[in-house]
């Protein structure tokens, strides 16, 4: 793994954690649309704003920039869609109480090793606590998106992780609500169109069992003698 050529800041220019809303954001990037696949992220420019314009990163990530780390576009856009299908496996494997894949588990472990490290920098009246990074700026801001799944689990909370019930969505989604007994991503969408269907599947099996009753398409019964 590439080391970041000397860089060793102090902390203030690089608040900004990540949230467990954050994570799932990054991992419903690749979404179920009308049946079928759709990626938010098709080039790397795409991942590289997705990232920027949320404030994840503060460093520069341009295919220039990373450049000096050996990355390519190429390179950098299949780092940020492994680390987020590894994501999307833990999460669906903790969701359904099934072991992930050994192949995601060890992306999602070499991402969080890519963490910024917290050290001591000196200053001119003393020190402050500062950072030094251990990959590249790409390589910290995916850590700090695998970072909220880590500690949902650390805390013993990862029953708390969901895939929406509905077949069409599938969004993955913590379950912040008290009883913690959500299943949809969002009631008023993915609950409703499914109430909906439950509706409309009952009222034709209703409809169904009336035909059978009233049909006499196969005539009266045949007397035996």
């Amino acid at each position: 793994m590439p080391l970041t050529p000397g860089l060793h800041k102090a902390s203030h220019d690089h608040n900004h954690e990540m949230s467990l809303e954050d994570t799932s954001d990054f991992m419903n990037t690749l979404e179920l649309e009308s049946g079928s696949l759709v990626d938010h992220l098709v080039t790397f420019e795409d991942a590289a704003h997705w990232l920027t314009d949320r404030g994840f990163c503060h460093e520069d990530l341009s295919i220039a920039s990373l450049a000096a780390y050996g990355a390519t576009e190429a390179s950098a856009l299949g780092k940020v869609k492994t680390v987020r299908d590894a994501l999307r496996e833990v999460a669906d494997a903790v969701a359904h109480d099934r072991p992930p894949t050994d192949e995601a588990l060890a992306e999602v472990n070499r991402a969080i090793r890519s963490r910024e490290r917290v050290e001591l920098v000196k200053e001119a009246d003393g020190v402050s606590i500062g950072h030094s990074h251990v990959g590249d700026p790409l390589d910290d801001a995916l850590a700090r998106l695998a970072d909220p799944l880590v500690q949902e689990i650390q805390s013993g909370r990862s029953d708390r992780v969901r895939i929406c019930a509905n077949d069409t969505c599938r969004w993955v989604f913590f379950d912040e609500s008290r009883s913690g007994r959500r299943i949809w991503c969002d009631m008023a969408s993915c609950g409703n169109r499914a109430k909906a269907a439950r509706h409309r599947a009952r009222a034709k099996e209703k409809t169904t069992m009336r035909t059978d009753a009233t049909d006499t398409s196969f005539g009266p019964p045949i007397a035996l003698s």
